[in-house]
């Protein structure tokens, strides 16, 4: 292998390439000393002759970014019986750029659902069968009540107890990979906080960090802060978001109502403090779109103030009803080790003793001046997730307090100068589902490859393993409590 070199990012990012036995061997060690795949993905150079896998790898203190140079049809080792997160990464590898995974047990397309060719119908799936007495199967979506995106579950049960689950995603891939390549660099943050559109701080920060790698530019402090102060905002208004709909999916409507009405102030204070109720376009590439005043601090505080008793007193409430405790405790359990061995990540593998959050280690500035405190749990079930986003909206109230009475001094952005030749740059954020990683390929002032990851890639086939000895109308409960991407998935 070579030489790991560093990438010019806040947080430890460095970059090397392997033959194909260091591809092996790299993932080995990542293994063996606790490391986790972050992502995988492929690319093609510009004359087709030359491809390239890569895949990005959680290590003590940091982050590896790896590549394996392929010839014209060759492929690459397997990582799947390693990072089982592995599989679906590497299936989309192929339906994008045609890059097989040798020796890979599942081939089955994932984005591409037979129409790409110019089929008149699509392609017929080849979902596991489960046989036995008494075993029935039930198709749910892929269309569904309300407003949730496309995806499809397959439930083999006995009864009501559910035997397996199998999911079919990808309906709504949109050609984001490809997109990237028809914007200039310095608007294509834009696209990126759009490829999950309730992460978009999370997504348009990785995009910027990754671009200012590759130019060489470091932001000033001040937009640092600025940007933790949006991305604290953001999981604050997900989160509320999230224990209002887990009260409903158990039948009590007064979370929903009251959560409901403390997110959509918080969202107000948005639109009228940074011009966006989701903040969708204030992180820019060298910083931040938008200043606060000595004023809006202070409201930005006061809310932190007024929602905090509330959140404890609905707290209390949530702990307290027997209805909700009976259908959250024990419903949809990841242990600590199946966690481990699948990979979950972000706030589901907190909630399953997976101590991982890059605001604490390793830590991004501005947050290593606030000494974050993780929220962590080990039960796994939904009361667990429910407990920790109770925790971590607790602990933003706190760091959005600190962060506005520290804000530093000082401009807001600085100027980007293009890239001489070809660079590379990467991201890496704490988006309030999980890490987002973002690695950019630039030629000139041109980009050739960006690929943007979500959490949900590692945490939807932890899903499918949650449900199991579950009742069929413990489902969307589950679901919920772990609110994965369908959007930031089908890219």
């Amino acid at each position: 292998m070579s030489m790991l070199v560093p990438l010019s990012t806040p947080v430890p990012i460095r970059h090397g390439v392997v033959d194909r036995e260091g591809w092996l061997t790299v993932a080995q060690d990542v293994l063996a000393g606790g490391g986790r795949l972050v992502s995988l993905w492929g690319s093609l150079r510009p004359d087709g002759a030359v491809a390239c896998a890569a895949y990005a790898f959680s290590i003590e203190g940091g982050l590896a970014w790896i590549e394996l140079p392929l010839a014209a049809g060759e492929g690459y080792p397997d990582l799947a019986g390693l990072f089982p997160a592995a599989a679906r990464m590497q299936r989309v590898a192929h339906d994008l750029h045609g890059l097989v995974a040798d020796g890979a047990a599942d081939t089955r397309p994932w984005l591409d659902h037979g129409l790409w060719q110019g089929q008149a119908e699509p392609a017929r799936y080849p979902f596991v069968r489960v046989e036995g007495e008494g075993v029935h199967e039930i198709a749910v979506g892929p269309v569904h009540a309300g407003i949730i995106e496309p995806g499809h579950f397959r439930f083999s049960v006995v009864g009501e107890k559910v035997l397996r689950l199998e999911q079919r995603l990808g309906y709504v891939h949109k050609g984001i990979d490809h997109r990237f390549t028809e914007l200039p660099p310095l608007q294509a943050h834009r696209l990126a906080g759009r490829v999950s559109g309730d992460s978009t701080v999370a997504f348009a920060w990785a995009y910027c960090m990754a671009l200012e790698a590759a130019t060489g530019c470091h932001i000033p402090e001040r937009a640092q802060w600025l940007r933790a102060v949006l991305l604290e905002r953001e999981r604050v208004a997900n989160h509320l978001g999230d224990l209002g709909a887990l009260g409903n999916d158990a039948a009590f409507g007064v979370g929903l109502a009251q959560f409901s009405r403390l997110r959509e102030d918080w969202l107000r204070l948005s639109m009228a403090l940074f011009g966006h109720r989701l903040t969708m376009d204030r992180i820019v590439p060298g910083g931040v779109a938008v200043d606060v005043d000595a004023e809006a601090l202070r409201r930005l505080t006061a809310q932190c103030d007024v929602l905090e008793p509330e959140l404890r007193r609905l707290h209390s409430i949530y702990d307290e009803h027997a209805g909700l405790q009976d259908r959250f405790i024990t419903t949809g359990r990841v242990t600590p080790q199946l966690a481990a061995q699948l990979g979950l990540t972000g706030l589901a593998g907190r909630a399953s003793g997976q101590a991982w959050d890059l605001r604490c280690n390793p830590s991004l500035p501005p947050y290593d001046h606030l000494d974050v405190r993780m929220a962590t749990h080990r039960n796994g079930d939904v009361a667990a997730r429910v407990t920790v986003r109770f925790d971590e909206v607790l602990e933003s109230l706190r760091l959005l307090r600190a962060l506005c009475r520290g804000l530093p001094a000082g401009p807001v952005r600085a100027a980007l100068q293009p890239s001489q030749g070809d660079a590379i740059g990467a991201g890496w954020v704490e988006g309030w589902r999980g890490e987002v990683f973002v690695a950019l390929e630039l030629v000139g002032d041109t980009i050739r490859r960006c690929h943007c990851h979500d959490p949900s890639w590692q945490n939807w086939p932890v899903l499918e393993h949650a449900v199991i000895g579950n009742i069929v109308p413990d489902f969307p409960l589950i679901n919920k409590s772990f609110n994965l991407s369908y959007s930031g998935h089908d890219l």
